[in-house]
C-alpha cells in the first residue's frame, strides 16, 4: 500500500508501538492524526515528526463514545480523508479475576474490545468513501491461547480477534483490509512499568521490540495476511496450547521456570541502565 498523502488514524499513538509505527507511517508520506490520553507525550511525538509529515494530535479516552465520533470529525476536516485506522489502545489488569477491582475489568473491556469495534464502525465510511485502505487492530498472544492471571485481558484479546475476522468477511468485497498483528511481549513501558506483576509465563516468550511490531502493522496494510502472530515460535506454541489444553498446563511449570530466569535477567539491566543513567 501506498501511503504518500494518504491519512492515518493511531490510537495510543504517543509511546511504544503507536509511536513507532507513526514514524513508519510519516516516512512513507502519510499524514497522521496520533491519539492518546497524554496531551504531552502527544505533542513530544508530533513535533519530533512534523519535519516529515503532516501530524495532529487528539488527546482523548477511547472509551469515551462522544470522543470517538469527534475524532473522525476533527481527521475529516483537518486532512479531508481518512485511509488507514491503527487499533493500537491498550489497557491490562494483571490480577485474578477475584481479586481485580471490577472497575478495571471494565476498562480493559472498554478500552480493548468495545473502543476498537466503535472506531472501526466509524472509520469504515470514511475508508470507504478514500476509495479503501486498512484497519489493522493489535491483539496479542494471550487472545490467541488462554492466559491465567490475565482472563479478563485475555478475553478482549480473544474478542478482538474474532471481530476482526468476522467483519473481514462481511467487507470482504469491499477494498478495505481488515487484519490483527498479535504479539507476545514487547519491549515496552506497558509491560516493562508493571514487570513485578507480569507473569513469568509471559517472560518466557521472545520479546519483540516496538519497532518491530509497527513494522508488521504498516506490512499488514499491504498483504494478503489476516493475521501475523509473532514471534512465529510463539505463534505455533500458542496454536498448539489452545487446541491441546492439556499440553499448557504440562509446559506450563517450564516455560514459567525460563520466564523467572529472564525477568530476572530484565530488572538487573534494568537497575544497570539506572545506575549509569544516576553516574
Amino acid at each position: 500500500m501506498i501511503f504518500k498523502d494518504k491519512t492515518v488514524i493511531i490510537t495510543g499513538g504517543s509511546e511504544g508501538v503507536g509511536a513507532a509505527a507513526a514514524r513508519l507511517f510519516a516516512e512513507a508520506g502519510a499524514n497522521l492524526m496520533l491519539v492518546a490520553r497524554n496531551r504531552k507525550n502527544l505533542e513530544a511525538i508530533a513535533a519530533e515528526l512534523r519535519d516529515k509529515s503532516r501530524v495532529e494530535i487528539f488527546p482523548m479516552d477511547v472509551s469515551d463514545a462522544d470522543s470517538c465520533v469527534d475524532l473522525f470529525k476533527k481527521t475529516q476536516f483537518e486532512f479531508g480523508r481518512i485511509d488507514v485506522l491503527v487499533n493500537n489502545a491498550g489497557f491490562h489488569v494483571r490480577s485474578y479475576v477475584e481479586s481485580a477491582p471490577v472497575e478495571d475489568l471494565g476498562r480493559t473491556n472498554d478500552v480493548n474490545l468495545r473502543a476498537p469495534i466503535l472506531l472501526t464502525r466509524l472509520a469504515l465510511p470514511h475508508i470507504r468513501e478514500a476509495g479503501g485502505g486498512a484497519i489493522i487492530n493489535v491483539a496479542s498472544l494471550a487472545g490467541r491461547t488462554p492466559v491465567p492471571g490475565s482472563a479478563a485481558y485475555s478475553a478482549s484479546k480473544f474478542g478482538l480477534r474474532a471481530f476482526t475476522f468476522a467483519l473481514a468477511e462481511e467487507i470482504r468485497d469491499s477494498g478495505i483490509k481488515l487484519a490483527v498483528v498479535s504479539p507476545g511481549p514487547i519491549s515496552t513501558q506497558f509491560i516493562l512499568a508493571d514487570i513485578d506483576r507480569t507473569s513469568d509465563l509471559t517472560f518466557s516468550q521472545p520479546m519483540s521490540s516496538a519497532e518491530e511490531v509497527a513494522q508488521a502493522i504498516v506490512d499488514l496494510c499491504g498483504n494478503n495476511q489476516r493475521e501475523l502472530a509473532m514471534p512465529a515460535i510463539s505463534g505455533v506454541l500458542t496454536t498448539l496450547t489452545y487446541l491441546m489444553p492439556w499440553l499448557g498446563r504440562a509446559l506450563r511449570p517450564a516455560l514459567e521456570r525460563r520466564g523467572s530466569r529472564v525477568k530476572k535477567e530484565f530488572k538487573a539491566k534494568a537497575r544497570a541502565s539506572a545506575s549509569e543513567t544516576d553516574s
